[in-house]
Order: C-alpha cells, then structure tokens, then sequence
C-alpha cells in the first residue's frame, strides 16, 4: 500500500493538483457522465439509511464500473481477484494466513464481493480482517516462544528472500516451518549488521509486538480503506482509494511544501522502501540514498536508531519529516545488496522541498574529443513536467526555452535532455515542450474508455532547437516523459540513450471526490476521500502505446536499475500493450539522419573497455543472480564471507578510481537565476574540485574556455576523495560527441536542420 502514491508527479500548489496532471477537457464530461449513470443505477431511497462508509463503498463501486478506463464490471471474476488483492494486501509475504484459510474464505466470499460492494455491505471487510488480526494475535505469540529458544546457525539451510510470488503455506504445520527459517534469518540480519541497535532477539520480538498492535489498531474506518483501496487496484495499479489522510499526503506531496529529505515512500514486506527522490530534496543531494533502498531504522539527531521495520508507513513518515535544520539518521539496506545485514548510515539535514528545487537547470559542457578537440555541449536536467496552472507563473515549456536561447548563444555543438529522474507531470507541458524541438505535427494519441481517439498536437510551428539531440532515460523515466521521448524517437528527431525500456506508464488518472457522489444518496462530507481513477491510454503517434512496453532506448547502457522489477510490468493487475492507427506526421528528414547503428558500434567499443560499466555489469549480475535465486543460507561463517568479499570489492575499486586520475571535462551550471547573466559557475573542471569562493557559492568564470591545468583560484582536487562517478552520463556525452562529429560529415540529411536554424526564435 503506498501513502505517498503515483508515478505522475509534478510540483505545483496543492489546488492545482487536477489541472496540473490532467487536461480540462477530460474531467468534467466524465463527472457529469458517471453522474448521471449513478443516479439511474442507485437511487436515494434505496440507501438513505446506509451509514457513510456503506454509502462510499456504494459510490466507489459504482465510479470504477462506469468511469474505469476498462468499463469492467462488478462480476463473479472481479469477486475473485477483489478478494485475493485483499488478502495479499493484508499478508503481503503469504505467512499469516494458511492455504485452509484462503480456501475458506474464497468459498464464503469468492464469488459474492462484488453484489457486497454495490449493495454497501462491508462485513466481509470486517469479516476477513477478522481472521486476519487473528491469524496475527497468535503467530506473535509463536514468535515470542520460538525466540526464547537458542538458534542454530551452522546449518545449511536456507530460507526465501521474497514470498509475494509465492504459494501460502497449506496448514498450521507448514506455516510454522517457513516462520521458523524467517526468524533464524532476522535474528542472523541483526547479528550480522554492522550497527546494532539493540540484542537481536528483543529487537525482533519487538518487532512482531508491534505488528499485533498495529493490526488492533486499525479501526473500521481504516479496514474500509484498505478494503476499497484493494478493490480500486483490482482495476489497475495506478486506481486507488484515497483516505482523508491519504489525500492530505498526496497533496504535500504534490504542492512540494513539505519540510523532509525528499523521498517517496511505499510499504513492502514490511520495509519503508524508497520509490523515488525528490530532485533537489536534501536526500538527492546527498547521493547516498538510492531508489529500491530499504529503511530499517530511523534516528533523531544523536538519538539511538529505532527500528521501524514492520512500522505502518504513516508513522515512518511522521519520523522522518520533521521542522527544518534539524537533523535525522536512517539506516537502510542498499538496493543492490547481496545480503539483507549489509546497512548503511545517512545523516541528513532535514530541508523544505520547494518548487525551485524541480526547476528545468542546464550545464555547458566542454569536453576533447577522440582528437584532442575542445568540443562544447549542452545538457539539460528536467526534473518533472510543472506548470502553475491558475497563475500562469510556472511553465516547464517556457523555462527550457529561456535555457535553451542562452545554450545557443554559447555555441553548444550538441544537447542532452537528462529524463533519468523524471516521473512524469503535466501533459500539456509535456505536449509543448517536444514542440520546441519539432516542426509542427502529431504528439500524442489519447483513447478514452470509449474507443474515441484524440490527437494533440504541437501548438507552435517554430523550432527553438534544431541541432544534434540525445534523450536520456532510466526504468524511473514514467508518463509524461515517456510521451516526450517518444514523440522524439517516432520523428527521428533524437537519439534516446539509458535503460532498456522506460518505466512504461501509458495511463491518465484523475481524481473524483466520493463525497460529490454521496451526496446525491442522501449525505455528503469531506471526509469520504477520493477516488484516482485511470481514465484513459497514452499511444505514440507510430501507433503503438507507451503502456507496459515504455520507450525502447536506441543505445543501451548498463545500470543497476535496468530490471523489470522496476517498471510497470511488476505491478499487479496492469493494464496491457495494445495499438492504435498510426497518425499522420512527417519525420525529421529524409533517410537516417542520426547515425543510431555507427553511434551504437562507437558506443558498445568505449562501453567494452570501460572500466566503470565493467563494475557495473559484475553487480547487475550478482544481483539477478540474487534475484533469481531468492535464497539466503543460515550459515553464519557463509554470510560473514560473502560481508567480507563485498567490502573487500568496494575498497579494491575505490583504490582504483583514485588512482586512475581521469580527466574531468569544465562543467558550468546555468540555473533560471543566472540564465542572463554573463558568467556563470564553474563546477568542475580537469583535475580539480571547484570550491567555494563567492558568497553566493559561485565561482564566476566565462565558459569560452577551460582553465589551465595550473589555475589555482578555485582550490586543488582532494586526492583522497573518491570522484563522483556517473558512467551514463560520461558515455552519453561521448555519444552526443560522436553526433555532434557525424552530423557534420558529407553524408548527414541535415537539409531541414538548416533551414530551420535559421528559423529559430
């Protein structure tokens, strides 16, 4: 469950949630339509005298009927799936209940949910939540028992890493000897860690006493939440039930107003998981945290660690926001680590997320070709797709073009849009920006539950770029991005270089308050939630949708996120791939003008010889191998080994970066504060660190040239400091130089490209 939801995330003020996510068009229509098929088919006598929730289950069974991308219907099949997305809601490793308990359960309810649902009556909810805190009261007990007992850690046994996919245990017997080899490997974890909060077997017991309190205390209310909010998911992944308190979060984190580190959290097997960082949030600055990491303990100030595994994610948050300037520890396993006791410690300084921090930003960068040439380039990092919708104060579209003008002015041979981290936004922003790299034509194609297909297309026939373009993008790369990237790909306008495939979000959601819609029952209040309900598919104007499949990168490089584990496919209940027409729409130019299969032979030679990917593909490697595997052995000699040859790796290779002394290429930050002015900052450039010197943190220095090797204004490289490493980034300039390099040659159709350059604004 996820209180922090969504993969469309955009920074704007809480009251421009729906019309920064969604195009105006789309909501109202379907309001008044859903509406109008809910007075016919339940009327005000019928369930006047149903209490609130029983009205809200009502109300929300009927939106997801009428209003669903899908129109699927409240059936005997939905029952079915309702019911298991419940269950596993409540016992998402399959350990609490037994194979008998599902069984008994689906026979009393498996086929009758959802007449439940649409007559308003939840006592299957409190029924099934019921055996539930049940099955909870006494495993805890077990548990309590078992850890009085002394364990065994010579043995060769090994226990399962993730049980989601996995079968409930048939009976009482079975069930005890999975939780047998699960305690043995939490107590191992504990004992293995390299810091301790307190004696494993109190720390766990612990654990599990808070996980029975937990359960009682989930109210009626809350059990209602969570049973629609199963219900919602049964439809799709990205539908959900939102609680008061839900949407309170959704909004702060929508309006970025909140004082944090700048991490969106979701619940898994117990941990607090990092779903994405907030670019420019104090945990994003610090580089530590990764996407996919766990948080096992959270500390305030100097204060011990508190262990929050198996902590409802509400109060997880409530921990780690806090009042700005203050500090708070947490202590997380890595995303990548091949054992579960491996942790790290991050103190961050908590800070106010604010909108600026999201803002478009771009560097010029002047790096030597394979020839020992100085070759500038561009880069442009876009967070999200923002706009300020009612005061018109905020628009991605029309700061990248600010960007974009000084980049020209500066000569840049070649651009970079950076879409690493960007998971997606406002539509329209994303519709018009791609505008500013095409001529005038086809976007995006949108279909709606009812078969109508949309075309929207480039407002602007001007072209504000027209030179040598690469795309950038990762597995976090979702939605309004993937919109973006494809549009470019499908024109033959830019080279798209990262992951596999995107993230693979093809779907528009919006939000319907259910107190809008309980209000025409008999009662209405503010406090009934809302509904996010997809409503529509995004399709690429070659016809093929951006759902599930993402956009396919033209030049792969290796990552540690490029999993399918990361994408849309690892959701349940996801809608699938299918195609529309083709629309109509005319490419960049005639023949192949980008060079993608020399680019991707230069790229796989650098990429064969480099050794960063190198390390890289050694942990991918590992990784699925763990991943794969799912097994960790008991064997406490066994773990401390494969501890001590992880260290022993990261300390050989961190030896190696330090002796390796590459060459680093100038690097100067243009920011929208800075865009018109005539120097900017310098943040790197070879073989020195930039430090600190002007009060505002600014090195002014004009970007016409590097420095010497011999400056001494800005301060020596630290030679015991690991450099910051970013492969991607090194090899996606490498390959925007190799454009850049052929797009020059006698063999380039760049006949349009100059036409328009001579066009542009």
């Amino acid at each position: 469950m996820s209180i922090l939801p969504g993969c469309l995330r955009l920074g704007t003020k809480s009251a421009n949630l729906k019309a920064a996510l969604f195009p105006m068009k789309l909501r109202f229509p379907l309001l008044t339509a859903i509406t109008a098929v809910s007075l016919i088919t339940a009327t005000p006598q019928a369930l006047q005298a149903k209490s609130d929730a029983e009205q809200i289950c009502v109300s929300v069974g009927r939106l997801l009927e009428e209003g669903h991308y899908t129109h699927q219907q409240l059936n005997a099949e939905m029952s079915q799936k309702f019911l298991r997305n419940y269950l596993e809601l409540l016992d998402f490793s399959h350990l609490f209940f037994t194979q008998k308990d599902v069984d008994a359960l689906t026979a009393k309810y498996g086929t009758a949910l959802a007449d439940d649902v649409l007559l308003g009556n939840l006592k299957p909810a409190y029924e099934i939540y019921d055996v539930y805190q049940k099955r909870v009261d006494e495993r805890v007990g077990k548990i309590k028992e078992l850890l009085k007992q002394p364990m065994d850690f010579k043995t060769n046994a090994t226990v399962e890493l993730r049980r989601e996919k996995a079968p409930w245990p048939k009976d009482e017997a079975e069930a005890d000897q999975l939780w047998n080899g699960r305690i043995a490997s939490e107590l191992l974890q504990e004992k293995l860690s390299e810091h301790p909060i307190e004696p494993g077997p109190q720390l766990v017991g612990r654990r599990y006493d808070r996980i029975a309190r937990n359960v009682h205390e989930e109210d009626r209310e809350e059990q209602v939440k969570l049973y629609l909010d199963a219900l919602a998911q049964t439809y799709d992944p990205h539908s959900e039930y939102l609680s008061k308190a839900d949407f309170k979060n959704f909004n702060i984190q929508m309006g970025l107003s909140l004082v944090g580190i700048g991490a969106m959290l979701r619940t898994e097997d117990g941990y607090a998981k990092i779903e994405s960082l907030v670019t420019g949030g104090p945990a994003q600055v610090d580089g530590r945290l990764k996407v996919g990491d766990r948080i096992t303990a959270v500390g305030q100030g100097q204060s011990e660690f508190v262990d929050v595994r198996d902590m409802r994610l509400d109060k997880v948050v409530e921990m780690i926001r806090g009042k700005k300037g203050t500090k708070v520890r947490l202590l997380a396993i890595p995303a990548n680590a091949s054992d579960p006791a491996q942790r790290k410690s991050v103190d961050l300084v908590r800070d106010e997320i604010k909108l600026k921090d999201q803002e478009a930003r771009a560097d010029i960068i002047i790096k030597k070709d394979e020839n020992g040439n100085p070759v500038k380039l561009g880069w442009l990092t876009l967070p999200s797709f923002y706009a300020d919708m009612d005061r018109h104060s905020k628009s991605t579209t029309r700061d990248v073009l600010a960007l974009l003008k000084r980049l020209k002015k500066e000569n840049i041979g070649g651009l970079v849009i950076d879409l690493r981290r960007n998971g997606g936004g406002s539509l329209e922003e994303a519709i018009s920006l791609t505008g500013l790299f095409l001529k005038s034509g086809p976007i995006v194609q949108t279909k709606g539950s009812n078969g109508n297909i949309v075309i929207s297309s480039d407002p602007d026939p001007g072209i504000a770029y027209s030179g040598p373009l690469v795309v950038l993008t990762s597995r976090q790369s979702a939605s309004a991005s993937e919109i973006f990237a494809a549009a470019l790909q499908d024109y033959g306008r830019a080279v798209i270089v990262g992951d596999k495939n995107t993230f693979g979000k093809g779907t528009v959601q919006t939000i319907l308050p259910i107190g809008r819609f309980t209000s025409l029952l008999g009662s209405r209040s503010d406090d009934d939630g809302e509904l996010k309900l997809t409503i529509q598919k995004f399709y690429r104007v070659a016809g093929g949708s951006t759902q599930l499949h993402g956009v396919a990168s033209d030049i792969l490089l290796p990552t540690l996120t490029d999993l399918p584990e990361f994408g849309e496919g690892a959701l349940k209940n996801c809608l699938p791939y299918d195609e529309v027409p083709k629309a109509r729409y005319t490419k960049w130019s005639d023949g192949h003008p980008l060079f993608v299969e020399e680019l991707k032979r230069r790229s796989a030679e650098r990429v064969q010889h480099d050794t960063e990917f190198h390390y890289v593909m050694e942990d991918m490697e590992r990784l699925r191998h763990k991943l794969d595997e799912n097994r960790i052995t008991l064997n406490e000699d066994a773990r401390r080994k494969e501890i001590q040859e992880e260290k022993l790796r990261k300390e050989t290779r961190s030896k190696d970066r330090l002796a390796r002394h590459q060459e680093e290429p100038s690097i100067y930050r243009l920011t929208l504060d800075t865009v018109d002015k005539p120097d900017l900052q310098l943040i790197m450039f070879p073989g020195k660190l930039a430090q600190t010197k002007a009060k505002d943190g600014a090195t002014k220095v004009s970007p016409e040239a590097a420095p010497d090797d011999d400056t001494d204004t800005i301060g020596a490289a630290d030679d015991t400091k690991e450099p910051a490493i970013d492969p991607e980034r090194d090899e996606t300039l490498n390959i925007l130089a190799d454009l850049v390099d052929l797009s020059r040659g006698p063999k380039t159709a760049s006949t349009n490209v100059k036409k328009t350059a001579e066009q542009r604004p």
